[in-house]
């Protein structure tokens, strides 16, 4: 099946470039483009995109009031937020509100076309390249943020609590089933049930739940 992919930048030559980049791989189509948040909401809804590519720093609106207005409509697009290295707090408020990872935007053309590929699947991405700067700022604003309850932790098996440690850490599912010695589609059905108990939209927001509820401290 192929992917369908919204490219939102306020830059022309970003969005041009993303998009010979995309089109050029076998599954991807990029199917529309957006100069800034309220632009990507209208054709989010018209289009129906797999993945949006979203930049964060754009006028009128910029991409985290987007991702979390595309999240709350339940629109069903995966956001893969493109960013840069002084941005780690704003990445910090997209994937609370709701964006499924973010990538760098000097990342190479097959790195894009992966990110697309493994947020399409319902997957996370952290760019390992920036992911200790991240967890560097979970820990900074956990010092100053009111925790989110914990409560739904108790809702979890001791396998399910075990599976969410790892998704935290970024283990993909293959990853988690070969370190826990099970069958891939075990855990597939673990991660599920942990979304479902938890109320989350996906692994991402998991992991976030795991390092604002003190489950997982960053070290």
């Amino acid at each position: 099946m192929t992917i369908r992919v919204l490219i939102v930048d306020d830059q022309m030559m970003v969005r041009e470039g993303f998009s010979v980049l995309l089109n050029a791989m076998d599954g991807i189509e990029v199917v529309g483009e957006a100069v800034n948040g309220r632009e990507a909401i209208a054709q989010v809804a018209a289009l129906k995109p797999d993945v949006v590519l979203m930049d964060i720093r754009m006028p009128e609106m910029n991409g985290l009031e987007a991702t979390r207005e595309i999240v709350a409509a339940d629109m069903d697009a995966k956001v893969l937020v493109l960013t840069t290295f002084d941005l780690d707090e704003y990445v910090y408020q997209a994937l609370r509100a709701g964006a499924s990872g973010f990538l760098l935007k000097d990342a190479s053309a097959r790195q894009l076309a992966d990110g697309v590929r493994v947020v399409a699947e319902g997957e996370a991405l952290l760019a390992p390249s920036v992911t200790k700067r991240l967890i560097t700022e979970f820990s900074k604003l956990s010092e100053t943020r009111t925790q989110v309850s914990s409560a739904g932790i108790t809702e979890l098996t001791e396998r399910e609590t075990e599976v969410l440690v790892l998704i935290a850490q970024g283990l993909s599912n293959a990853e988690i089933a070969d370190r826990l010695i099970i069958a891939e589609s075990t855990i597939k059905t673990h991660v599920s049930r942990i979304l479902v108990k938890l109320g989350l939209r996906d692994r991402t927001q998991a992991a976030v739940f795991a390092y604002e509820t003190r489950l997982v401290t960053p070290s």
